[in-house]
């Protein structure tokens, strides 16, 4: 029997780095002819990556599968595309001494899983040319929506073949008609690389590998996005694989949950609305009052995962009372929480759960929907003002806080949402039988549905895997 073996390579930052190694657990899981193995490039981008690698070195993998840190680099820059690049240079010969022992290991025993193919994170693309020297295929994997990449791509062609500037699409009223999207979209709502002329470069080379990849592993399912999937038939892409929704559904155990998990066990189904940003996600101390304001004035139950503006995890009790209004928690202390840290898909699997007020970062979107779990946007950085207008605009599944909003668009470098916008945000996410709660549930269902058999993602993987055999010779 032959035995294939995918390298994926993600790109160091929790939201790439989980639906990866997710991705090529459920890739082993599927067919015993397939091993995978993980290689993560350091430094990683934030303290959570960190968190969870750690967390996977000292777990039990599937066998066949295999998580490999690779040494850190230390010099790299600080602006992203010169950081990125940096990375992908340094990291380039430790991924191919690695790879190279797995090659010598097959030539000399044939029951060896021989090399297959790579599996590059969007932004990893870079290191295509070690696909090319070991003489295997590569794909891409992307841990955003396919209509993020069909952005990416009518991006790519605005730049290269109409010479547009797209920085200037900042702050713009312009509409867009994105191939990906059944409507115009306001250009400012465009990921906030596009806005920086280093960066927007990086995105266009993203675009440009796209097109020469064996194929493409994306982190969605047809019936969720099922007009950009079938939009990249139209534009003579390699093969689109939607493979998700990958969610990670084991529940974590350990002792600093438990305290959050028993709060929720206490409260009534569907009642508590859940505030969570992201691993890099904060606010200005005068904005975080302002959310605090509107969750005491609504008298709604809520859990609040709360970060320092810095971006550092809160530790402390006095840390909440310096960022906090002055007697909140003491007057807050049965209607809900604030915490630090949280298992997001665990707490949003949990029935007490009735709405999510979030960044809108994608794997985020995916944890809501298959939970069934209504969300209003509150968009902050990145591509998550895309996916904000995605949610809300063109699949109707969400409500929103501010999906304009964007970290550091005022000149003194912060917006500040009212209290009245967020308080009217939350009852109406809180709603019971609303018709977006209605259409979230159903496609919670139809999300679970995908990855079952014969479900569209288990026959997309079951696609992804023939191609990949059939590259062994």
């Amino acid at each position: 029997m032959k035995m294939a073996e995918l390298v994926f390579i993600p790109f160091p930052a929790m939201g790439h780095v989980v639906p990866a190694v997710q991705t090529a657990k459920l890739l082993v899981e599927f067919d015993n002819r397939v091993s995978t193995t993980v290689l993560l490039m350091k430094p990683a981008i934030d303290s959570s990556t960190i968190k969870y690698t750690e967390s996977l070195a000292a777990s039990t993998l599937p066998d066949r599968m295999r998580f490999i840190e690779l040494p850190s680099l230390d010099e790299l820059g600080s602006r992203k595309g010169v950081w990125l690049d940096s990375l992908i240079e340094g990291q380039k010969p430790r991924v191919k001494e690695f790879v190279s022992k797995i090659v010598s290991k097959s030539e000399l025993s044939p029951d060896s899983p021989r090399l297959a193919g790579f599996v590059f994170d969007a932004f990893c693309t870079g290191m295509k040319d070690l696909a090319g020297e070991f003489g295997v295929p590569w794909y891409v994997f992307s841990s955003s929506g396919a209509a993020f990449l069909g952005c990416l791509l009518y991006l790519q062609a605005l730049h290269d073949e109409q010479n547009v500037d797209i920085t200037e699409f900042k702050n713009s009223d312009a509409m867009l008609e994105i191939p990906s999207f059944v409507n115009p979209m306001a250009a400012r709502l465009l990921p906030s690389m596009t806005f920086r002329k280093d960066s927007v470069l990086v995105l266009v080379g993203v675009a440009r590998r796209l097109r020469e990849a064996s194929g493409i592993v994306v982190n969605t399912f047809t019936e969720l996005e099922s007009h950009a999937v079938n939009s990249f038939s139209k534009i003579g892409t390699p093969p689109l694989y939607p493979v998700g929704p990958i969610v990670n559904v084991a529940s974590d155990k350990s002792n600093d949950n438990r305290e959050i998990m028993e709060w929720l066990d206490d409260q009534p189904s569907s009642s508590v609305v859940f505030l969570c940003f992201g691993s890099l996600g904060s606010f200005c101390v005068d904005q975080v009052k302002q959310i605090a304001y509107a969750l005491e004035h609504s008298g709604k139950r809520f859990l609040w995962v709360l970060r320092k503006p810095s971006k550092g995890q809160m530790e402390s009790a006095s840390d909440f009372q310096e960022t906090l209004p002055e007697g909140f928690l003491d007057r807050t202390t049965e209607l809900g929480k604030v915490i630090g840290w949280a298992p997001q898909a665990e707490i949003l699997a949990h029935r007490a759960i009735g709405g999510f007020v979030s960044h809108c970062g994608w794997n985020s979107i995916l944890e809501s929907i298959y939970f069934g779990v209504p969300i209003a946007a509150w968009p902050i950085y990145a591509e998550q003002q895309f996916n904000a207008f995605q949610l809300v605009t063109e699949l109707g599944l969400g409500g929103e806080i501010k999906i304009d909003y964007i970290e550091g668009s005022n000149s003194d470098g912060y917006e500040i949402v009212s209290a009245d916008t967020i308080k009217k945000g939350i009852e109406g996410l809180m709603e019971d039988d609303n018709e977006i709660r209605k259409r979230v549930k159903n496609m919670s269902q139809v999300s679970k549905q995908a990855l079952t058999a014969g479900g569209s993602s288990h026959s997309s993987l079951g696609r992804l895997i023939a191609d990949v055999m059939s590259n062994i010779p």
